[in-house]
């Protein structure tokens, strides 16, 4: 049953995780479903699809289960990062030969970036793997929260936590497609702005698949 855009969506944790539970994936899928190349399609050098070898990387999407609602928890990275510096982005990071899935990834990531027990995460499931034009195979792992998590921010790679309310993000009136030239190629993308912040790329691309998977 998809969401209707003129009807208010309303997530309580159960109706949300309830649901998650029987649409996610419960083991990560081996295929990439989604990616960059799916709103930039046909030959453009920004996003060789062709004989790329993918580096494989995890992301954790940190969903708080509220009393009277669910919320997400993203990130803005540092602005002197040489990466994505002062970007929205959920914690996680590239596999480690040490991980033993993309589950242990996004957690230890999660962890050395805002401080995150990974005891208090119960993994509900996976979204198809997501390519990046940077040449990452991302696998998305969503899991569930208690209300008031003990955050510890790493300064060196996060400036701010906050969480966004699940019903905006998973509302499809509020998923926009831009684009930017980019090395002179037009590149489209989703962008999600939220109270004077800028959520696009990668992390709106993996939001507008949770959608999908869960209500699509």
């Amino acid at each position: 049953m998809s969401v209707p855009a003129s009807e208010p969506l309303v997530l309580t944790p159960d109706a949300f995780f309830t649901r998650a539970a029987a649409r996610l994936y419960h083991d990560p899928p081996r295929d990439a479903g989604r990616g960059d190349h799916i709103l930039n399609p046909g030959p453009n050098p920004d996003f060789p699809m062709e004989g790329v070898r993918f580096r494989d990387a995890a992301v954790l999407i940190p969903v708080v289960a509220h009393p009277t609602g669910v919320s997400v928890i993203l990130t803005q990275r540092t602005p002197h990062l040489a990466v994505h510096a002062g970007q929205i982005a959920f914690p996680g990071g590239k596999i480690d030969p040490d991980d033993s899935g993309p589950d242990a990834a996004a957690l230890r990531e999660a962890r050395e970036e805002i401080g995150l027990d990974p005891a208090g995460v119960e993994i509900v499931g996976y979204l198809d793997a997501y390519l990046t034009g940077t040449g990452f195979r991302v696998t998305p792992v969503v899991g569930r929260l208690a209300p008031e998590p003990l955050l510890s921010l790493n300064p060196g790679e996060v400036q701010e936590a906050f969480e966004v309310p699940l019903a905006f993000l998973m509302s499809p009136e509020n998923h926009h497609r831009g684009s930017r030239i980019f090395n002179g190629h037009e590149r489209h993308f989703y962008e999600m702005p939220f109270e004077g912040r800028y959520i696009w790329g990668i992390t709106a691309g993996i939001i507008r698949g949770l959608y999908e998977r869960v209500f699509g």
